[in-house]
């Protein structure tokens, strides 16, 4: 099999010197190649700021404008978005949906494919004022790797205005947080350039407590407290080109680099309580941890005559280190303190290739494309017992291990879109191949054929109805693929499983939108169906909690959803959107299969007033209690204000109060045959940011 780098740029610039005749209008040269096929007829959502426009298979949000976004963070924008939900500790959901993939321009990259708390940090560190708008997308088309879920793709400003722009913005909040940043661009004859360049100090107070009963053998009791403030230092820099090339086609060049470092010091109180005795200690560890990030693409779009090509490449990388070195000390009984150093090194390298090609015909457009991925993810455990006396360590077998994961994968899909009188209908069928190999062991192969349909009917320029289905299938998490024991927590071991399947997802969507001069409002009743589902399989090794992954279990979903914008006067913009589900869990256990049935819900509201120098929005977000495998979460809240003062064309203050009721406390509770858990994880999202934004044209 050719290397993959070799393919990509055979692809690329291969098909960049195919000839095609097209002719303006049939679409965006500049748009990412994995959303090429759906250049559908807009219906724009009356009302200023936020401006909405929606798609036959997504949502595009506007958020230029956004007070928010001036010096908050991409989960800020997130956040004050209808229909999602985006809480301090990294959970995103989509009208309830948790399986949702974020896309930066159209394309996955390492850094956001990784754990929650990597994508939590990712886009906690990623500024709002580099985002142009967001493409929420609930049930996409076979053009689209949906991975299971729905899909968050985040639009990078690129400004090709002629002539030189910049900007400089800079923020501060309590505990010595800051951060500064600098973007700009420059177009002259037909070439644009594109930079920006940030520093942060950020950080985040961390709470925990969990308690567990063990109902085997021993059966004991085990308390784990923890109060941390992680103090992150995040450099970040991106660049971009564009280029109109003679033949009327864009080249486009982007890189970008981000870099993370912390040292927290954590303190966890540990209470262990067995029929032999009781052990009382603190574990005592400071890091460091360090994460960099980096990607690079190169693209080519031309369109004429009613054709378009789109051809991208990209190749990201994601490098980390976590110190699991500790120390403990003993409270009861006493004794000496014991040493452990241990490490975990982490290497996630993603290559992909995408190819999509479109041409218009009587009735609409149809449309075909490639894409090709390549994924090795590498990670190398280190635990080794320290002598406190020589200082020497001696390896521990169980949890010093190492693996790599190589999932590649290709797909082709076909998409023709219709439009009859008042109908348009979007078909599609994505066939796809995909090969996984653990470190050594002979590779898994899996092929799938995934269909799609949007229907869309106009009863007027005003009213629509919506019906979207999609099946896909959702691959295993390489980080779930371990064959080996790791090292956690005091508490928590964590072995894989290599012998993951894939998850089977279908979903359907049926729904009404109509808009008038002031008001706009939209309603969704949906399913989602999940098979052959992963799920966590709980073992004690001892007083400590091995947990793995298993295949077998099923989730159901249904809802109805419904949004409301309303603007009763000039500069004055109302919203509340909300949703109501029922969740069905079906999850193996020791005892045999265990059925949860409950409803949850979700409710946001937003408001925005703009006068002639002043900027004032709010946003509030709640989300109920909710069922898990074997167990339940509780609720959460959070509300966000902004006040944006312009003092002139190119000079503005901004104040982000967020989270003014520290509602982020996310409670849980575990129930299997073999132990109860309850506790809770509190990331502190409550502060307040004053900053300033600088414009230069």
């Amino acid at each position: 099999m050719p290397r993959a780098p070799a393919i990509f740029s055979a692809i690329l610039f291969g098909f960049a010197a195919l000839p095609v005749t097209t002719h303006a209008g049939a679409g965006d040269p500049a748009a990412p190649a994995t959303t090429a096929t759906t250049a559908t007829t807009a219906v724009v959502v009356t009302g200023r700021k936020p401006p909405v426009i929606r798609k036959l298979d997504k949502t595009v949000h506007d958020v230029t404008g956004m007070a928010r976004a001036a010096n908050g963070s991409a989960q800020d924008v997130l956040q004050a978005l209808p229909e999602v939900t985006a809480t301090a500790d990294g959970q995103i959901a989509v009208r309830g949906d948790p399986q949702v993939t974020v896309l930066v321009d159209g394309k996955p990259s390492a850094q956001l494919s990784g754990s929650l708390d990597d994508r939590a940090v990712a886009l906690q560190t990623m500024s709002g004022a580099d985002i142009a708008g967001v493409e929420v997308i609930t049930n996409p088309s076979a053009a689209l790797d949906a991975r299971g879920g729905t899909i968050i793709n985040i639009v990078l400003k690129r400004n090709r205005k002629p002539g030189s722009h910049a900007q400089v913005q800079g923020s501060a909040a309590d505990h010595g947080l800051w951060n500064a940043g600098a973007s700009g661009d420059a177009t002259e004859g037909g070439i644009s350039v594109h930079a920006n360049a940030a520093l942060r100090h950020d950080g985040t107070l961390k709470t925990r407590r969990s308690e567990v009963d063990w109902q085997g053998a021993p059966s004991g009791h085990t308390l784990q407290t923890s109060t941390v403030f992680v103090r992150r230092v995040v450099e970040s820099a991106a660049l971009g080109i564009d280029d109109a090339l003679d033949d009327g086609g864009i080249l486009s060049l982007s890189a970008r680099h981000s870099g993370r470092r912390s040292r927290p010091l954590f303190d966890v109180f540990n209470d262990n309580r067995t029929g032999t005795g009781e052990t009382i200690y603190h574990r005592i560890s400071d890091g460091p941890n360090t994460q960099s990030d980096d990607s690079a693409s190169a693209g080519y779009s031309r369109q004429a005559d009613g054709a378009a090509l789109k051809a991208m490449v990209q190749h990201s990388a994601t490098h980390g280190l976590v110190d699991k070195s500790y120390r403990d000390v003993f409270i009861v009984p006493a004794r000496d303190a014991d040493t452990s150093h241990g490490t975990t090194r982490t290497a996630r390298h993603l290559d992909q290739a995408t190819l999509d090609w479109s041409r218009a015909g009587t009735y609409g457009q149809w449309g075909a494309g490639l894409d090709l991925r390549h994924q090795a993810d590498a990670i190398d455990n280190q635990q080794a017992r320290v002598d406190p006396a020589t200082g020497a360590g001696t390896r521990d077998p169980a949890t010093t291990n190492g693996y790599t994961v190589t999932t590649a994968s290709a797909a082709a899909y076909v998409t023709d879109q219709v439009r009859r009188g008042n109908w348009e209908a979007l078909l599609g069928g994505r066939a796809g191949r995909t090969a996984l190999r653990v470190t050594s062991e002979r590779p898994t192969h899996w092929h799938a054929f995934d269909p799609s349909l949007h229907l869309k009917y106009a009863f007027d320029a005003d009213a629509e109805a919506t019906l979207a289905w999609r099946r896909s299938l959702q691959m295993p998490d390489p980080r779930d693929l371990n064959p080996f024991t790791t090292y956690v927590d005091a508490q928590n071991l964590s072995r894989g499983n290599p012998g993951l399947g894939p998850q089977r997802m279908t979903s359907w969507e049926a729904g009404m939108h109509a808009s008038g001069p002031r008001l706009d409002g939209s309603m969704t009743a949906f399913s989602r169906v999940s098979r052959n589902t992963v799920f966590d399989a709980h073992s004690l090794a001892g007083a400590v909690l091995v947990t793995s992954k298993q295949n077998g279990g099923q989730a159901r979903s249904a809802g109805i959803t419904g949004t409301v914008d309303w603007t009763p006067a000039p500069g004055l913009r109302l919203g509340v959107d909300g949703g109501a589900y029922r969740v069905v869990l079906d999850t193996p256990d020791a005892a045999g299969p265990v059925r949860q049935d409950g409803v949850a819900g979700y409710l946001n509201a937003r408001a925005t007033y703009r006068l002639a120098h002043d900027d004032v929005a709010l946003d509030a977000h709640a989300q109920s209690a909710g069922l898990v495998p074997l167990g339940r979460i509780g609720p959460t809240s959070s509300v966000n204000v902004t006040w944006k003062h312009a003092f002139g064309k190119t000079l503005g203050l901004t104040v982000n109060a967020n989270d003014i009721f520290d509602g982020s406390k996310r409670t849980y509770r575990t129930a299997t045959r073999t132990f109860r858990q309850t506790g809770f994880d509190h990331v502190v999202a409550r502060r307040v940011w004053i900053g300033i934004v600088r414009k230069f044209e």
